[in-house]
């Protein structure tokens, strides 16, 4: 089953079928109801995307590019003959998130076609998921090959966040990578960082990696940098929601600490991320706004600070696997 997708109500069409009478909707399965249940949300105006969008029941760099590119296309139907409605929403859209560059690149790839009309629109956010599916392919590939280099047979992982297909189309990213290797025979466990305050890991990969059949275990987020130290990880693998033009990493808070404790006990620290996640427009890390979701996340007690994100300086990564190439940043490489 695929995270995201379009649906009319024939079918789930395709760019080369796409045609003026296809008005449709979004179906997404709603991130926020797992492990517990397996719900499929039916989005059907801008509006209900949007709220998706925020409340996380869809995530990941990935599956927002695709969420903005089918959003430009429920806009073009939504507010056709509504020029200024039209501008109003796909902005929107486009800043309904404000750190990961998938989203915003979607959008603008999908609107560049309003021009040609909804059907063009619509044909251009296909190829935007279709990209997404054959990236994460690769890049699971790319990224067990590197692994089984660096570590040798049967590693030990460390993960965090979400990479899998839930922030993808199909797939993944990271656990992509995960996932191939256990295919091959060539895995010997995982260990999933909790990633708090939503518990991505705990909820989200454990769910991904049981349906798989991966052997693995959860684990605090503050005891990750610990159990490198002791000896329990042969390498960390994780995902970017941005990847700047120097090779810092943004991602999941949580992220920088992992590299810290991997540089320490001198393990790699693997990044797995598509092309599309590499923003050659900004420098560095400290370019990028980073979006803060309130007190509410983390305590009703008091008041909070909530970064979603952090940023990890490139010289703590090892390498950075695409779906095009792989880059060594300890050799000098930049993205």
């Amino acid at each position: 089953m695929r995270t995201i997708d379009w649906v009319t109500a024939a079918a789930r069409p395709d760019a080369a079928s796409a045609g003026a009478d296809d008005a449709g909707w979004i179906e997404l399965i709603d991130q926020t109801a797992l492990p517990g249940e397996l719900r499929v949300l039916r989005i059907a105006t801008v509006a209900e995307l949007i709220a998706a969008i925020r409340s996380l029941a869809v995530r990941g760099a990935p599956a927002l590019g695709v969420a903005g590119a089918f959003g430009v296309a429920l806009a073009a139907r939504q507010f056709a003959g509504d020029p200024a409605g039209l501008a109003a929403a796909v902005h929107e859209i486009e800043t309904a998130r404000p750190t990961a560059v998938n989203l915003a690149r979607g959008v603008r790839r999908a609107a560049a076609l309003l021009p040609g009309g909804s059907s063009a629109v619509l044909r251009e956010a296909y190829a935007v998921r279709d990209e997404e599916v054959a990236s994460s392919e690769a890049m699971a590939v790319r990224g067990a090959d590197l692994v089984s280099e660096l570590c040798g047979t049967r590693p030990r992982l460390l993960t965090h966040c979400n990479t899998g297909g839930l922030c993808t189309v199909t797939t993944g990213t990271a656990l992509g990578v995960v996932g191939e290797l256990h295919r091959r025979g060539a895995l010997a466990g995982v260990i999933a960082s909790e990633t708090r305050p939503l518990m991505q890991g705990a909820r989200l990969t454990a769910w991904e990696l049981a349906r798989w059949g991966v052997d693995f275990r959860v684990a605090v987020d503050s005891a990750g940098p610990f159990l490198m130290a002791r000896g329990d990880v042969d390498a960390v693998i994780l995902g970017a929601d941005r990847i700047c033009a120097n090779g810092d990493v943004i991602n999941k808070i949580g992220t920088y600490a992992h590299a810290l404790g991997a540089r320490r006990a001198g393990l790699p620290f693997i990044v797995v991320a598509p092309e599309s996640t590499v923003d050659s427009d900004t420098p560095g890390g400290a370019a990028v706004e980073i979006e803060d979701r309130g007190a509410a996340e983390v305590t009703t007690l008091s008041d909070a600070v909530n970064p979603a994100f952090d940023v990890t300086p490139y010289d703590l990564v090892t390498a950075i696997v695409t779906d095009r190439r792989l880059i060594r940043l300890d050799r000098g490489d930049k993205p």
